[in-house]
């Protein structure tokens, strides 16, 4: 499986299509703008609500879900890469974190 750091995930820019796969209240407390909203828990069911073609970039809390997420996402026959440290590595890094009111 494929990982990318927060880092290089930034430097690709708004090109990159992020999946977060934590919960919708996680999702609503703080996320990466643009980033697509599709918990893992509701994954094997939503499958064809991903769009076919390009790499996904595929972010969690820390890393655990994505990772498992990732590795579900790619033997369906998708282009995943996981995102490591996820979007408190991401925080950490000094990045935009989108936060509710």
């Amino acid at each position: 499986m494929k990982s990318i750091s927060t880092s290089e995930l930034a430097a690709l820019g708004a090109d990159a299509t992020i999946i977060d796969v934590r919960e919708a209240d996680e999702f609503a407390s703080a996320r990466v703008a643009g980033a697509i909203n599709l918990p893992l828990s509701e994954l094997a069911g939503r499958l064809a609500d991903i769009p076919q073609g390009g790499t996904f970039y595929v972010m969690c809390l820390s890393g655990g879900r994505s990772a498992r997420a990732t590795a579900f996402l790619i033997e369906n026959g998708f282009a995943a890469v996981n995102v490591l440290g996820g979007i408190n590595q991401w925080h950490q890094d000094g990045f935009p974190v989108m936060q509710a009111a």
